[in-house]
């Protein structure tokens, strides 16, 4: 688990006031619970509708949990950097290099209220930002198309704007499942400690290759 410490923002929106906090401990993540909109939709399903999730998430070392928390009890809105799995091709630049942005999600009454932009920017102030490669991968199949009255394309050109002020850039890479769909979209940030070396690495290991 991070003992890294906690950052907090305050959101203030047509809904109520929120609060946007990092590194959110499993004590703290216990204490809360889902909005009731957090579930499985038509043609959607969300990919957390369970505390216990988030706080086996928040028991990985160095992962931040962000959450969006309403009335001081309900979680609105969450977005986790954690390490990716051992047999992803991302964990294989070298140990501990990468980290994913592997959830970002807004409850369907919340969106459209600047909450992601915040999730993103609390998960941005990672103390160990500027020593890893932080990717985030956009599935299309994955995307609350309906709920946001949005075509893929759409979708995809929203998230590019999300994270772009952050810091991510566009990159382009043959991984299977990235290439199943033209929406689909990989993204990173190159922090400012990583090596030469190393981002030449990221380059070949975009193609499944190694230098």
């Amino acid at each position: 688990m991070s003992t890294f410490a906690q950052h907090e923002i305050f959101l203030s929106t047509a809904l109520g006031e929120l609060r946007i906090r990092s590194f959110c401990t499993p004590d703290e993540i216990r204490q809360l619970s889902f909005d009731r909109q957090f579930g499985t939709h038509a043609h959607y399903r969300s990919l957390y509708t369970k505390r216990e999730s988030l706080e086996r998430k928040a028991e990985q070392p160095d992962t931040s949990v962000v959450l969006a928390i309403a009335d001081s009890k309900r979680i609105v809105g969450f977005g986790v950097l954690a390490y990716p799995d051992p047999e992803e091709r991302w964990a294989k630049l070298e140990p501990n290099l990468m980290m994913e942005v592997n959830a970002i999600e807004v409850s369907r009454e919340w969106r459209s209220k600047k909450i992601a932009r915040g999730i993103v920017q609390m998960l941005s102030v990672h103390p160990m930002i500027e020593d890893k490669v932080s990717y985030f991968v956009g599935y299309s199949w994955t995307w609350d198309l309906d709920g946001n009255r949005m075509t893929a394309q759409q979708y995809r050109l929203m998230m590019a704007r999300l994270f772009e002020p952050f810091g991510f850039e566009e990159y382009q890479t043959n991984e299977p499942n990235i290439c199943l769909k033209s929406e689909n979209i990989f993204m990173a940030r190159i922090g400012e400690r990583i090596s030469t070396e190393a981002q030449n690495r990221f380059k070949w290991l975009r193609f499944g290759m190694t230098p």
